[in-house]
């Protein structure tokens, strides 16, 4: 199956602007796909706020989260993999996505495949009419 990652990424990050909050979203920095300014980043983390006042162009795809920012008046285009995305939250109360880690077959963490899963029913329950 597909990742869940970009569905719950763009999910999260509407549900936030239309609860009035502000989106900020954390990179992981290090990833080599990751390009951002170096500047800004602290621990391999470099954070945003992605609401619609504060960058332009944003873009969340399946594969990448892409946005125009400006620091110190310098626009830059800031794009980052899937994969690099720790968190999508509102800055007001904490609420958001929080993905977990990429696995080292590329799928996401935060992913879960029927065959791991405890929801999933090992034998049909087995059911009897009483009369």
């Amino acid at each position: 199956m597909l990742s869940t990652r970009p569905y719950l990424a763009r999910a999260f990050y509407q549900w936030i602007v239309d609860s009035r909050c502000t989106p900020i979203v954390v990179l992981n920095a290090a990833h080599p796909a990751c390009s951002v300014p170096a500047d800004y980043v602290e621990d391999n983390e470099i954070v945003f706020n992605i609401s619609e006042t504060a960058v332009r162009d944003l873009t969340i795809t399946n594969t990448l989260v892409e946005f125009k920012a400006s620091f110190s008046g310098v626009i830059h285009l800031i794009s980052a993999p899937m994969a690099a995305v720790i968190a999508i939250y509102a800055e007001e109360n904490g609420e958001g996505f929080f993905p977990g880690t990429e696995e080292s077959d590329g799928t996401a963490g935060a992913d879960v495949s029927q065959s791991a899963s405890p929801f999933i029913a090992k034998n049909p329950p087995v059911l009897t009419l009483i009369e």
